[in-house]
């Protein structure tokens, strides 16, 4: 587990595009909270189906199962609420970039899992990238900055539930689906709490890319928690956030955001002490 292998290098480095490319169709939605919970519904009918071929995982896995289904609610709606305070470019490093920090505790701590020397400059330009977007005149709404903390705090902790349940489990693929429909049976509940109605659903380009959006989604983490069963959570963490620069990319070229140098060379901070972190 000292190094990541090639193919699972090449999968999370895939599943960073996705992940970055279903945020921008999260982003552009008329109404963000609709677009998240179909998002999950059409994850959690892929899960649904998936269940009924593949072996169930270990019991000794099912508290961190439900334990991330919750903990990924939560993370949901703090994006949502982050989006709308802020652009793409600004709320997803944030977000994205505090992951690794927190993963890489929660890993020593509950894993026993230790950074090398490497590692933990990864950790400090992830730090300060967060921080330069925080600050100075483009900086990110105080509002926003913490919802999108909060939301890094709930990532860090979901990947660290699901790098220790993915290895008791003795079936990732199992494991991956029950905590994909543990995530999304409560998202029509949380839906319908906020907005007082249940959800409703036409055929329109929304729909279209929610749906999409829901399949994109559980394929890039369905990698990262296949890949976490074998690899160091902070490793497998860190190398997802690269992600960061394709959200860059994709806010500036579809979301028409301004891709200055500063937000540039603060994604750039993080995106190499994410790959620090994976080395």
């Amino acid at each position: 587990m000292s190094g990541v292998p090639p193919l699972v290098l090449a999968l999370v480095l895939g599943s960073a595009l996705l992940h970055a490319t279903w945020n921008v169709l999260l982003r552009s939605g008329a109404d963000r909270l609709w677009s998240i919970t179909v998002m999950s519904l059409v994850s959690g009918l892929a899960a649904a189906i998936a269940i009924r071929f593949v072996p169930a995982p270990a019991m000794a896995s099912w508290p961190f199962a439900v334990a991330s289904g919750a903990l990924q609610v939560g993370y949901c709606l703090f994006l949502v609420w982050a989006y709308e305070k802020g652009e793409l470019s600004q709320v997803f490093p944030i977000a994205r970039g505090a992951a690794p920090l927190l993963v890489a505790v929660g890993a020593a701590v509950f894993a026993g899992e230790r950074l090398s020397t490497t590692a933990m400059g990864g950790l400090v330009l992830v730090s300060s990238g967060i921080i330069g977007l925080s600050l100075g005149r483009q900086r990110l709404n105080a509002h926003a900055t913490v919802l999108a903390l909060a939301s890094g705090g709930c990532i860090a902790s979901y990947m660290v539930c699901d790098g220790m349940g993915v290895r008791l489990s003795g079936q990732p693929v199992g494991y991956f689906a029950w905590m994909s429909l543990a995530q999304a049976a409560p998202m029509p509940l949380a839906y319908f709490a906020l907005r007082r109605r249940w959800l409703a659903v036409s055929p329109d380009r929304e729909t279209a890319k929610a749906v999409g959006g829901g399949l994109i989604s559980i394929v890039a983490y369905g990698v990262v928690v296949w890949a976490m069963a074998g690899a160091q959570m902070a490793k497998v963490s860190g190398l997802r956030e690269t992600s960061i620069l394709f959200a860059a990319i994709l806010a500036a070229l579809f979301l028409k955001e301004r891709f200055t140098l500063r937000r540039g060379l603060c994604a750039g901070l993080i995106s190499l002490g994410a790959i620090l972190l994976a080395g």
